[in-house]
């Protein structure tokens, strides 16, 4: 199932509902078939989403590179995982950029997730 990201001031993304699930119980925010983080909600989202990944990879909590795609091995049997920190990207994104014109995102999918 997709879960659909829309920003009142910037576009939208979508993700698939495992990974949506993951980002939205970072936040705080239950999973159900839409829901809003609001203007005042953005601020604590967005930190809590960059304290998530940089505890997952021992960085500092500032972090606003863009993610590497892909991660550099000299075993190239071993397919390259795909982090917390690739997936959280789009939608810290979003937020960063609703936050800077006062809006909010909603999230839509088919049904509870």
């Amino acid at each position: 199932m997709l879960v659909k990201f829309t920003s009142s001031t910037s576009g939208q993304i979508m993700m698939f509902a495992q990974t949506a699930r993951q980002l939205l119980d970072i936040v705080g925010k239950e999973c159900n078939a839409r829901g809003v983080i609001t203007t005042e909600q953005l601020p604590g989202a967005i930190e809590r989403l960059r304290v998530a990944v940089a505890d997952e990879k021992g960085l500092s909590p500032g972090i606003d590179e863009e993610p590497n795609d892909v991660t550099e091995s000299d075993d190239h049997d071993q397919p390259s995982r795909v982090g917390l920190r690739q997936r959280a990207y789009p939608l810290i994104e979003l937020l960063v950029w609703t936050s800077k014109e006062d809006g909010f995102v909603l999230w839509e999918a088919a049904k509870d997730f």
